[in-house]
């Protein structure tokens, strides 16, 4: 089959429900994923290849799956793109102000020099 006919297998996603605090922590402990979740908080939903992060498309697509394996983001295919947003809603039922907490963290950290 030509390459260009092939279809991606869509990504999978936990339930909201069996969302683990502890994978969400250590998704959110690199400064890449923070970036990328920091910029979805700003913008709801942005193709994979437009995030402002200094890293190989290799490493990117990783660092995606561990978010999205995390429960934090959900992907999309759309047309010949991979659209990500951010699970916000879910993760505050989930657990409610985690994310405004690790990110404030971070923010005055970065803010910091740290």
């Amino acid at each position: 089959m030509p390459r260009s006919s092939r279809r991606r297998t869509p990504p999978t996603h936990p339930a909201a429900e069996e969302i683990d605090l502890l994978d969400v922590l250590h998704a959110l402990s690199d400064p890449t994923r923070m970036t990328i979740v920091r910029t979805l908080r700003a913008e709801p939903e942005r193709a994979c290849g437009t995030f402002p992060v200094d890293v190989a498309p290799s490493t990117l697509s990783h660092h995606f799956k561990v978010l999205r394996e995390s429960g934090l983001i959900q992907q999309r295919e759309e047309a010949n793109r991979r659209l990500t947003a951010l699970r916000g809603a879910e993760l505050e039922q989930r657990f409610p102000g985690l994310l405004d907490t690790v990110l404030a963290a971070y923010d005055r950290t970065a803010g910091a020099g740290a």
